[in-house]
């Protein structure tokens, strides 16, 4: 899937075609909400300041051929690019005749700089009543934490995350990728949705911290219950064992999850363990975990990759290569799915599902600054604007 059009097709499809998003947020987790609409054919305007742009534009990686950050041609694609800057007057005038016929607004300032910019969530409804305005913050609009700057990586250490990541007895640790921004740009563009649903304008408030507890299941739960709290255990689960990656003899690794009764007698009689009481029942596995764990070791010690998974695959049991990204790139149920496409030239991730009547699609990479602002400025949105253009 490629594409070069210098000018993008306003024209687009989609279930999502009859969307207007204004993007003024930044980095990962807002950009992302708005990259989800736009594959799924949401006119989304991103709206930068000027000069600089959004720095995610120039965030850790670039591509070799043109110097643009790689994360920046990922997470604002299909968007189109307008820069204005929000202290100007006329600029804020152009934004403020977008917002009239927009459908959605996301934006991830700090509580309370949208209403120093004269933007509160009160004078864009007054513009227009329907607006849906999502603001993804680290803590959100209200609560003690509201004013402290919000990053993924303070998130994964209030939300519980780190509390559990790591070695027994080691430190906590932090996941290598931007986990809560991934995850905050996929429940803000579902919160966005269902405001969209509801049909009435309104505010949707969306925070890294609470994306992320989202996830901890019932620990909280656990811990209000009985005051159990979970500990590290490396790549274990204190649920389910064996559970976590193991070393075969040529030095390559796999992943083994035995989370149901079902594939874990599959398992313990493939190790030549299916007899042994120790390993009967999930409280007996739970009980000798160390045990379990060391025939685990020694079954994989023992084999090649392939000879480990080559079993595991015959016992109908769970298994799967540790794989990077030159595995990933190789591999052809990746290449089935097309989960990996390549948009102006860029390979990069593709649509999040795939849709059998109704299909998203990917149109261009993230665009240079203010590529389309001419054309944004004379043109509005460019379909059945009342007005047509923007007059200031």
């Amino acid at each position: 899937m490629t594409t070069s059009d210098p000018q993008p097709d306003r024209a687009q499809s989609g279930p999502l075609h009859d969307l207007r998003v204004l993007d003024l947020s930044t980095v990962i987790a807002g950009p992302k909400c708005a990259a989800y609409l736009a594959d799924f054919g949401a006119d989304v305007i991103k709206v930068e300041r000027p000069g600089t742009g959004d720095s995610l534009r120039n965030m850790a990686w670039r591509d070799p051929r043109d110097g643009t950050g790689l994360w920046w041609k990922i997470i604002n694609r299909n968007k189109r690019t307008i820069a204005l800057d929000l202290k100007d007057p006329d600029d804020l005038e152009v934004l403020r005749c977008l917002v009239r016929d927009a459908h959605v607004l996301v934006e991830n300032f700090r509580p309370g700089t949208m209403e120093r910019l004269g933007l509160a969530p009160a004078a864009l409804h007054e513009i227009n009543p329907t607006l849906v305005i999502t603001r993804v913050t680290g803590f959100g609009q209200t609560g003690p934490y509201r004013n402290r700057a919000g990053f993924a990586t303070i998130a994964e250490a209030m939300s519980g995350l780190s509390a559990i990541s790591g070695e027994p007895g080691g430190q906590p640790l932090l996941p290598p990728i931007a986990l809560t921004d991934e995850v905050t740009g996929l429940s803000s563009a579902l919160a966005t949705m269902i405001a969209l649903r509801a049909g009435v304008g309104q505010v949707v408030d969306v925070t890294l911290l609470e994306s992320m507890f989202q996830l901890m299941g019932p620990l909280l739960s656990l811990y209000r219950l009985t005051g159990e709290m979970q500990e590290r255990l490396g790549a274990g689960l204190p649920y389910t064992v064996p559970r976590g990656t193991y070393r075969c003899n040529d030095d390559r690794w796999i992943a083994v999850s035995a989370s149901a009764d079902s594939v874990a007698d599959r398992v313990t009689r493939l190790l030549g363990v299916g007899d042994d009481p120790r390993f009967a029942t999930f409280q007996d596995r739970m009980a000798n975990r160390e045990a379990l764990e060391a025939v685990m070791v020694a079954f994989c010690a023992q084999r090649s990759q392939f000879e480990v998974i080559e079993a595991f695959t015959a016992a109908e049991a769970a298994i799967g290569p540790v794989m990077d990204m030159a595995d990933i790139a190789a591999d052809p149920h990746y290449a089935a799915r097309e989960a990996i496409v390549e948009l102006d030239s860029t390979p990069m991730q593709g649509l999040i599902a795939q849709l059998s009547e109704t299909p998203g699609a990917l149109r261009w990479a993230g665009r240079a600054l203010d590529a389309d602002g001419a054309d944004i400025r004379a043109n509005g949105w460019g379909r059945d604007d009342r007005d047509g253009g923007i007059s200031r």
